[in-house]
């Protein structure tokens, strides 16, 4: 019996890291613009960097574990790594345009 090798990408990942809504925001971690990158290696390795709003969230660890989660739904992961930076510190233009409507935010306003 052979063994389909299946291809796992970065698209894959962050499509399953949308489940992931910060529960104050009330809006997905990727749309909010808190996950910076997330990268696959061989052999099933995800690595994500992401971000929160502010220092000292107290929803931090909630959406680590909640990406790290998201990550391993995904069919092909073996190793989910979740690192988190502020780096550049996040704003709300880092936000998709549907967040931002979503939240009542307009145009790209001087926050």
């Amino acid at each position: 019996m052979a063994v389909e090798a299946t291809t796992l990408s970065d698209d894959e990942v962050r499509e399953a890291l949308r489940l992931v809504i910060d529960p104050e925001l009330g809006y997905n971690i990727v749309d909010l613009g808190l996950v910076y990158e997330v990268s696959v290696s061989d052999g099933g390795v995800v690595q994500i960097m992401m971000t929160t709003t502010t220092r000292g969230c107290p929803a931090t660890n909630y959406l680590k574990e909640g990406a790290r989660d998201a990550a391993w739904s995904v069919p092909g992961v073996e190793f989910v790594d979740v690192s988190l930076t502020y780096e550049p510190p996040w704003t709300p233009r880092m936000m998709s345009e549907e967040a931002k409507q979503h939240l009542g935010i307009g145009g790209d306003g001087d926050w």
